[in-house]
């Protein structure tokens, strides 16, 4: 099967060609050509022929470009006010009962096509073209939103053009934190660019903290179901702390047993090993909330996660400025982002907070340095040398794979077993899966350096 192998004169262009030409409207366009131009590629992707490269993403082209015509038709409406027609107190509402969506969701397609109708004609054309999902059209938005007033209308197309050429090649989450980068596109200097990442994070971790919310319901059966909104620095601290209780290669202390509390008062299961993980996790959470040091909750906790921030970040402005004149070493800026081992960003200011308590480690890029090459003195690459790794990856270095690096376990490039060092730059971060198909027989891998000097895992099987 391969829907890509020729150019077709889609529903699209019979829409552009009709709008344009006799002013036929678009349901009457889609209702003459639409329908059994669909039905023929339903047909291919259900026949005999085999799935060829290149037909899903001619498929997400085509929706893509769907989507475009839809929000122009919302826009439109929203202009027109098409929504008085039948009595809805909004466009939003209009919106939600035409095409039964939520009305949150249906607000944010409103907000994004009044949005691309007006002040983002590079990303509405990159949309048009599907070259962009709309996914990360409405990422795009967002962050134009947040920009500095102060920028001239020339800085604003300089960012909005640097952000469709990343949406192109990244996917909706990496595309968020390339946005706080965007005042580089504008030439803007490294503190300016510092400055507007940590009021954009902050903003974003005030808001997350004060929609905190937890609700219980006890079923009346032993059981409380509940849930929760937090912020997701919060979340993930949660999960690393799920997944390093639940992780196969651990001692987990699951292991098939009685019953009865093993040596360390934990309970033992003897169905853990054919549990599924959503259960696994839970249990792991009853063990969790069961053994918190109560007498310390307002102090220290007991999950590790690696931030990774400059040394003047650390220290802040008025510590760095001592440092940098006693050294005559120039000091970058104290503020902007940070990043953790589960992938997520901080402001400057929560990592200092958290800092505070035994749960984060910071990761000071420039501070003293601990030994990182063991060559072949020790078989495992060591809590140091995965510390230093954190300042580099972000995620498995398997390519497409969006696994955070806290997931990941550290592989020779150079096999041990053929006289490979334990040396950092022979290290690479690899979640557990792909970590098992480098060892696979049955797949052929290789290893190149992409551009950021990160390593880059690319697997085929034989």
């Amino acid at each position: 099967m391969s829907i890509a192998a020729s150019p077709v004169r889609g529903p699209l262009g019979v829409v552009r060609d009709g709008v344009a030409g006799v002013g036929v409207g678009v349901a009457g366009l889609l209702a003459l050509e639409g329908d059994s131009f669909l039905d023929r590629l339903l047909a291919a992707a259900k026949g005999p022929a085999s799935v060829q490269q290149g037909d899903i993403r001619a498929v997400e082209v085509a929706i893509r470009r769907l989507e475009s015509v839809k929000l122009a038709l919302i826009a439109k409406a929203d202009k027109e006010q098409v929504a008085l027609d039948s009595g809805a107190a909004s466009t939003a509402s209009w919106v939600a009962t035409e095409t039964k969506t939520a009305p949150g969701a249906a607000a944010g397609q409103v907000g994004l096509a009044t949005a691309l109708d007006g002040e983002l004609p590079l990303v509405q054309r990159a949309l048009e073209a599907g070259e962009v999902s709309t996914a990360n059209a409405g990422v795009i938005a967002s962050v134009m939103g947040r920009l500095p007033e102060s920028l001239s209308e020339p800085e604003r197309e300089k960012v909005q053009a640097s952000l469709v050429r990343d949406a192109t090649r990244l996917d909706p989450s990496r595309l968020r934190k390339a946005g706080l980068q965007a005042l580089a596109a504008a030439e803007k200097s490294a503190r300016e660019v510092a400055e507007h990442q940590e009021q954009t994070l902050a903003d974003q971790e005030r808001r997350a903290y004060q929609q905190a919310q937890i609700t219980m319901h006890d079923r009346g059966d032993g059981t409380t179901t509940g849930r929760f909104t937090v912020p997701t620095g919060a979340a993930h601290a949660l999960r690393k702390m799920l997944q390093a209780m639940t992780a196969p290669r651990r001692d987990h202390q699951k292991r098939a047993g009685s019953g009865a509390p093993g040596a360390s008062g934990m309970r033992t299961d003897e169905d853990w090993t054919e549990l599924p993980w959503e259960q696994k996790r839970g249990r792991a959470f009853v063990d969790l909330l069961e053994h918190l040091p109560t007498d310390r909750l307002t102090t220290k906790v007991a999950s590790t996660v690696i931030v990774t921030m400059t040394l003047e970040q650390a220290l802040g402005a008025a510590k760095a400025a001592e440092l940098e004149t006693l050294t005559g070493i120039e000091a970058g800026p104290d503020v902007g982002a940070t990043s953790t081992d589960t992938g997520h960003v901080l402001s400057t200011g929560a990592a200092r907070r958290l800092a505070c308590e035994a749960g984060i480690l910071p990761l000071v890029l420039g501070g003293r340095s601990v030994p990182l090459d063991l060559g072949r003195q020790e078989r495992f690459f060591s809590e140091p040398q995965r510390v230093a790794l954190a300042a580099q990856y972000d995620e498995c270095a398997a390519e497409g794979c969006d696994r955070p690096f806290a997931w990941s376990e550290l592989h020779h490039e150079d096999p041990w077993s053929r006289q490979g060092r334990t040396d950092l730059d022979k290290a690479v971060p690899l979640c557990g899966f792909h970590h098992h198909r480098v060892h696979d027989t049955g797949y052929a891998h290789s290893i190149h350096v992409d551009d950021h000097g990160r390593k880059v895992v690319r697997l085929r099987r034989l």
